[in-house]
């Protein structure tokens, strides 16, 4: 919990900085378009991503497999999307790096080893009906 609010408080401070600093250098209307940009493309390409996922996790559901590797990818996909949302060069990298299927794939296996670690401490709690 300390963290997030850390990170709730560190993050827009970046973010201000950055804006301001390459404002500096290009001028303040070039960081407005490349905030309008990044999020326009970046909320289509989450669109896109989630979609696709949202398929392959009917398909497998319909071949009776449950979707583990789908749940993973739209659980990055919305993380992404809402970094990607939110206006900032910082939280866009991030959005980015969630969304695209090429670099999303490693952040999955560590999520992955996350979660059995979780589960092993008790921290969640997986019961089959």
């Amino acid at each position: 919990m300390r963290w997030l609010l850390l990170a709730l408080l560190v993050i827009p401070a970046l973010e201000i900085g950055l804006f301001i600093w390459l404002g500096g250098i290009t001028g303040p209307w070039w960081i407005v378009f490349l905030i309008i940009l990044t999020g326009i493309i970046g909320v289509s390409l989450a669109k896109r991503q989630g979609m696709d996922t949202w398929q392959k996790a009917q398909l497998q559901m319909s071949k009776g497999i449950p979707p583990t590797e789908e749940i993973l990818d739209g659980i990055c996909i919305f993380i992404g999307a809402v970094f990607l949302f939110s206006p900032g060069f910082i939280t866009d990298t991030v959005g980015f790096i969630l969304v695209l299927p090429f670099t999303r794939t490693p952040l999955k296996r560590i999520i992955r080893k996350l979660i059995n670690k979780m589960m092993g401490n008790g921290t969640i709690i997986y019961r089959k009906w």
